[in-house]
């Protein structure tokens, strides 16, 4: 029987997809407006809103409803369904899959991934290669289970001024890691996002980043790792790749970039640069 995976716009995976892949926009609102995340919103529109606007845009999760559509649409087709959705500490969405998922006991398999952007988005790759190996649906929903705790997802912010403005530092914090160029080091650790630590410029806060992925047990190359940006360009993540070259020179020729959407984009802001790979066991 064939597998359809299903996941939602937070894992920032771009069209066109895989045939096998499904993706269900969250909900975007900036004010008055609402947008489906990449249907009516593309990653780079989406941050012109954001430094343009004075207000932090809101996001939605996706609905039992949207799920259940989607999911019937699949069985009906003889599919198999794995779906992979947001961390469940982070959005409301993993338990509307799980509401849906009810109404197909047998043929739909939810996954938590704990994670978000590019850490949900390599566990959906991951998804795609188990499929193509010949798992059926629950053998491979089982396996990435077990797999996501392997994912390591760091990121380096550039500025402090959105966490400020979605109410999870206070302005006086705020104020003073702009004076003096505070760089945070954050990561999601058990599905949640956590402070690493701090530095002092980009160029501390590239290597605190560096140091944070010499920490694990070594990036795992047989499976998917992703670099991405939050932002209008990639410049500051150009200077992290240079930084960090012995990371990834003896191992790959290139590695794979991508734009980080509004779901983590709108309480990091622009000129944030992640890493997520999953470590050697």
């Amino acid at each position: 029987m064939n597998i359809r995976i299903i996941t939602d716009s937070g894992c920032d995976l771009l069209p066109p997809y895989a045939p096998c892949i499904t993706v269900l926009p969250l909900t975007i609102t900036f004010g008055e407006e609402s947008f489906r995340d990449v249907v009516d919103l593309d990653h780079h529109r989406f941050y012109e809103k954001l430094i343009e606007g004075d207000a932090l845009p809101t996001t939605s999760q996706i609905s039992p409803a949207a799920f259940e559509d989607a999911f019937r649409a699949a069985v009906e087709a003889g599919e198999t369904v794995v779906a992979v959705t947001l961390s469940a500490k982070l959005s409301g969405t993993h338990q509307s899959a799980c509401i849906a998922a009810e109404v197909f006991p047998g043929k739909v398999f939810v996954v938590d991934s704990e994670n978000a952007t590019i850490g949900q988005r390599i566990l959906v790759e991951r998804a795609v290669e188990l499929a193509r190996q010949g798992l059926d649906a629950e053998a491979v929903a089982a396996q990435l289970d077990r797999e996501k705790k392997d994912i390591r997802l760091v990121a380096l912010l550039d500025t402090l001024e959105y966490l400020k403005r979605g109410g999870r530092i206070s302005p006086s914090i705020a104020m003073v890691g702009g004076l003096l160029s505070i760089k945070p080091v954050v990561a999601v650790q058990d599905g949640e996002v956590v402070l690493l630590g701090k530095a002092r410029g980009s160029k501390n806060g590239n290597n605190l980043l560096i140091q944070t992925i010499e920490k694990t047990s070594g990036v795992d190359f047989s499976r998917p790792y992703r670099l991405g940006y939050t932002g209008l360009d990639d410049r500051l993540l150009k200077k992290y790749v240079e930084d960090s070259a012995r990371l990834w020179a003896e191992h790959v020729e290139e590695l794979p970039v991508s734009t980080v959407g509004g779901a983590i984009g709108t309480h990091v802001g622009p000129g944030a640069v992640a890493v997520a790979f999953f470590q050697r066991g």
